[in-house]
């Protein structure tokens, strides 16, 4: 309850599991984020609810073998691969192999995103499946965003090259707080690959929602609430 900073720091690690746990922080804390996994493998975070002022569950380098499994979020900033590339580290910057299932969003800033600095560093983010969310009310349901720059410092106007790639969309449904409910902005230097989209249902205001895309590749299949753009 209430940490400073992050409550829960998983790092260089190996099979970890998280389970049963409340974390509690208030809605406008910042930089308090409930769980975050860098430079570990085979971590599973489940049954547990977070409530916090930064992202629920944040996703750094070097993370291989995630599953987030019946997690509660919000307030927060959602469930948040990244911010990657923000830094040069030894050799590439990478996440691979990470599964969200069965996760409930409320009133968060995001949902299922994925956000990389506009800077040089190269790496990848591969293999990640999100499926069976729902979303209450969150602002930015699905989103990946490729030129994240807070404050505009030493990389503005900048694009990542940093490749997501093989990302499936599976599933997800409820309510978004704004009318773009799935923003793909992706990079011009790398764009995104192989980004499926299946059974996808989200309302705003008992209204269609819409999509954006730029600079990414994929599929989409089954229902599609907003109609889709990749």
């Amino acid at each position: 309850m209430n940490s400073q900073l992050f409550h829960i720091v998983i790092l260089k690690c190996q099979d970890v599991r998280v389970t049963g746990v409340n974390i509690v922080a208030p809605g406008n804390s910042p930089n308090t984020d409930g769980v975050h996994v860098q430079m570990s493998a085979g971590v599973t975070i489940s049954q547990t609810s977070i409530r916090t002022g930064d992202d629920c569950v944040s996703i750094g380098h070097g993370t291989f073998g995630l599953l987030i499994d019946h997690v509660l979020c919000g307030p927060g900033h959602g469930i948040s691969i990244g911010s990657l590339g923000k830094d040069h580290v030894l050799g590439q910057t990478v996440v691979s192999n990470v599964t969200v299932k069965s996760v409930i969003f409320s009133g968060t800033q995001n949902g299922l995103r994925i956000k990389t600095w506009g800077t040089l560093t190269t790496g990848y983010v591969y293999g990640v499946i999100f499926m069976d969310v729902v979303m209450r009310d969150v602002k930015n349901p699905i989103i990946i965003d490729q030129t994240y720059c807070p404050d505009n410092k030493n990389c503005p106007s900048q694009s990542s090259h940093i490749r997501i790639d093989n990302v499936e969309y599976i599933n997800i449904r409820g309510t978004s707080y704004t009318q773009k409910a799935v923003n793909f902005g992706c990079s011009s230097s790398t764009p995104c690959r192989n980004i499926k989209l299946q059974n996808i249902n989200l309302t705003w205001e008992n209204q269609p929602t819409h999509s954006s895309c730029k600079n990414v590749l994929g599929t989409a299949s089954g229902f599609m609430v907003p109609p889709s753009c990749v």
